[in-house]
């Protein structure tokens, strides 16, 4: 037994600047809201209490060092923000999670620190962490490993948000909502490309019909539609009302948007396999009525999405599916797709994602996704300046390997000669806000023969010298030629 310690765990505060990841990650989730109350367990400094107090929220929070007086008090999203990681006492550190679930009326966020950004061993080893220089402790955790303990301890299925992250729910049907929300496909409305007088006339109060079909495929049932009283004063029923919106728009638009959500629900129900899948009486009621409208049966549909995940261990079948892909860019051993081309991917690869993705969570701020053709693996690739730089830098790459679920994490920030990337357009899909800017820039660049050295201009001073060698330089997106002095 280690003797035994005096440790400091105030000292493990953050002042920070920003809302920390983990409530804003529930912020951008819709989870925290001006219509929902929060509460922060071991808020530390008080940093996230003000400011989502500044947000408009009802926002309250305990710490034992530096707030012992405030009550703890019930609320709808309760924070337990890297409390877990600097509690040395086994069972403190599972009354702490006890005693912020008991307050959590909603969903429990629960953060802690992820081993892959451990430091060094040579810190004093203590209980089942260890000591830092400051003289707190700190208890790193696998991802799997954080899963489990908080599903031990609370009898929950916590679900993984981003490294690190959990939400707990306590509404087993506002779970699977929000798990099936991650699988939707972004859409954008169809144009109206006939003027039709009857559909001008009522195009307000069709307006909310079509944005309704764009988000789920289907038309509403009863109670789902703000407006439905007057519509179906107007037309009678829903399928009447749209018949008016098919005759001003392309139908087919239509019917690629149902077919669409179909293949949504199918990766969302293949993935729901690996854990405990939810029974009928437990999906939400809008799911329940997204999946009457595209499959005979839940049965039939789980059957169908099942097939899909099982076809995954087939030899060959991601490399294949990976070949196919007109969506992203091949490389001997790999495939690579901007993030926002997920969803437009063949519903084999989004499973595959899925597996990865099922496990980590959100991969907060990752631009690329890199599927290996060569071994299953799923790596997340951070180019901050995707955007704006027309060679970005990549900064961080994380890689989950699909069989045994071990999370590498590589660093590139600090390298003198990171690699890069060419030709931007090919991550992406054409609708993409600066599709036609990164292609015209790859066809300048073609064409003055800058990418012919593929070897050579994979990284930061390759391509430099790339570019001095054809006396050229890059400002936005766009090439010119070196002014002689």
């Amino acid at each position: 037994m280690p003797e035994a310690l005096e440790i400091e765990r105030h000292r493990a505060a953050i002042a920070r600047i920003d809302i920390s990841r983990p409530v804003r990650l529930a912020i951008e989730g819709s989870i925290l809201n001006q219509d929902t109350t929060f509460f922060d367990y071991g808020c530390g400094y008080g940093g996230d209490v003000q400011r989502v107090k500044n947000l408009g929220y009802t926002s309250a929070g305990w710490d034992p060092y530096y707030y012992p007086d405030v009550p703890r008090t019930p609320a709808d999203v309760v924070n337990l923000g890297y409390v877990l990681n600097v509690i040395e006492d086994s069972e403190e550190r599972r009354q702490s999670l006890i005693q912020a679930w008991e307050l959590t009326g909603k969903v429990l966020i629960v953060a802690a620190q992820i081993l892959i950004n451990a430091p060094s061993k040579t810190q004093l080893a203590y209980n089942d962490g260890i000591v830092t220089r400051r003289n707190t402790f700190q208890k790193y955790y696998e991802q799997q490993e954080l899963k489990t303990y908080i599903d031990e301890v609370l009898n929950v299925d916590a679900v993984p948000i981003a490294l690190g992250v959990y939400f707990v729910f306590r509404d087993e049907a506002e779970k699977e909502s929000y798990k099936a929300i991650r699988f939707f496909s972004t859409t954008s409305t169809p144009r109206v490309r006939i003027p039709i007088k009857r559909f001008e006339d009522y195009q307000e109060q069709l307006q909310p019909l079509m944005a309704f079909f764009t988000k789920r495929g289907r038309l509403p049932v009863k109670g789902e539609l703000e407006n439905e009283q007057e519509l179906l004063k107007e037309f009678g029923n829903f399928r009447r009302a749209f018949g008016v919106v098919l005759q001003a728009t392309d139908e087919a638009e239509w019917d690629a948007i149902a077919y669409r959500r179909s293949l949504d629900i199918q990766v969302y129900l293949a993935l729901t396999h690996f854990d405990k899948r939810p029974a009928w009486q437990k999906l939400a009621p809008e799911m329940r009525h997204d999946i009457k409208a595209f499959f005979s049966s839940y049965e039939e549909a789980c059957l169908v999405a099942d097939q899909k995940l099982f076809s995954l261990g087939k030899p060959g079948v991601i490399k294949t599916a990976c070949e196919k892909s007109k969506i992203g860019k091949h490389t001997r051993g790999a495939i690579y797709v901007h993030v926002s081309a997920l969803a437009a991917l063949d519903p084999l690869l989004r499973i595959c994602e899925g597996c990865a993705s099922r496990t980590i969570g959100r991969v907060d701020g990752a631009t690329l996704i890199k599927y290996h053709t060569d071994k299953p693996q799923i790596s997340y690739l951070f180019y901050p300046e995707f955007d704006t730089d027309p060679h970005p830098a990549l900064k961080v790459s994380i890689g989950i390997d699909l069989k045994t679920l071990f999370i590498t994490h590589r660093d590139y920030e600090t390298r003198v000669n990171p690699p890069i990337l060419h030709r931007k357009e090919t991550f992406v899909t054409s609708n993409y806000p600066r599709y036609e800017e990164f292609a015209k820039l790859t066809q300048q660049e073609q064409e003055l023969g800058l990418l012919n050295q593929k070897s050579d201009i994979g990284t930061r001073e390759g391509w430099e010298k790339c570019l001095a060698a054809h006396r050229v330089e890059i400002k936005g997106h766009q090439v010119y030629p070196i002014q002689e002095s």
